[in-house]
């Protein structure tokens, strides 16, 4: 589902304004400095966000990511697990957001194992060959098993932080690849992970045992599922599954079909949808705010 997008849906998709990558380039320089108090990129006016560089240990290693949070106060932690094009100025701009909502959001970069974020400096540059050369290899070393593992760590991680508001629950949210891992974090840590939004997920229904989709019993989690008119286009019954997954794990879960296709959450994505992205992110709101 992290396909290249067809001529047909780049041309109908809405353009990105000028504006907008500005917004984005400009709150990333001034959260450059570790620990600098910056705006939230597209959130709520005038609320300070604290940001930090971050090593996270997990059982394979050292994680490297940015930790996003209110500069005061005691806040429900959130795993964020970006999109194929991993931490850059687009999924920063989105942390700061969700943190100047009221939540500790920890950016991942999952292909730590490899490399250091950035990979890439955006979500363009996976669609050359160069990206695709620098990004197979560390999406390779990517398991089920690891990601898991990976989800459990950075849960126990942000229950060590003061920042973090350990009588709430934890959520976990991704997009494109990020979806399944979102999932994966919540089965990694069923007794604190409360909610989990999937955007525009990739590999949520397969064939596999230990597909997504049949995870959903092992979690306490409430879910959303953002899907992408072409994503449901390619592959109809996913959503069908989605729902008598969790209807059948007794989860509560909203599954929903957006006019807009797979990618169109983030904002340097080709297909970005300003409109029904907003949608989207008030349903993920909406839902963590349940926490």
């Amino acid at each position: 589902m992290c396909d290249e997008p067809t001529p047909a849906e780049l041309a109908a998709a809405p353009a990105v304004s000028r504006r907008q990558f500005a917004l984005i380039g400009t709150a990333a320089v001034l959260a450059a400095c570790q620990g600098t108090d910056v705006s939230g990129a597209g959130g709520p006016a005038g609320k300070a966000v604290r940001e930090a560089a971050v090593m996270v240990p997990t059982p394979d290693g050292r994680a490297d990511a940015l930790f996003f949070h209110p500069p005061s106060g005691r806040h429900p932690g959130v795993v964020m697990w970006p999109d194929i094009a991993g931490i850059r100025e687009a999924s920063r701009a989105m942390a700061r957001r969700l943190a100047a909502e009221g939540y500790a959001v920890l950016l991942v970069n999952p292909y730590y194992r490899g490399a250091r974020a950035p990979v890439l400096a955006s979500l363009a540059e996976w669609r050359t060959p160069e990206g695709q050369a620098r990004l197979k290899p560390l999406i390779a070393a990517i398991t089920p098993e690891g990601t898991t593992r990976d989800g459990g760590a950075f849960v126990a991680w942000l229950d060590s932080r003061p920042e973090v508001d350990k009588a709430r629950g934890i959520g976990s949210n991704g997009y494109c690849m990020g979806g399944p891992f979102a999932v994966r974090t919540a089965l990694a840590a069923p007794g604190r992970v409360g909610a989990v939004a999937s955007l525009h997920g990739g590999g949520l229904v397969l064939d596999a045992t230990d597909s997504p989709h049949r995870l959903l019993g092992q979690t306490r989690a409430s879910f959303l599922f953002a899907i992408g008119r072409n994503d449901d286009a390619r592959s109809p019954g996913d959503k069908d599954a989605l729902k008598a997954a969790a209807a059948a794990a007794h989860r509560p879960a909203e599954v929903e079909v957006y006019a807009a296709d797979h990618g169109w959450t983030v904002p340097d994505s080709p297909v970005y949808n300003p409109a029904e992205a907003e949608r989207a992110w008030a349903r993920m709101v909406a839902l963590f705010a349940r926490l």
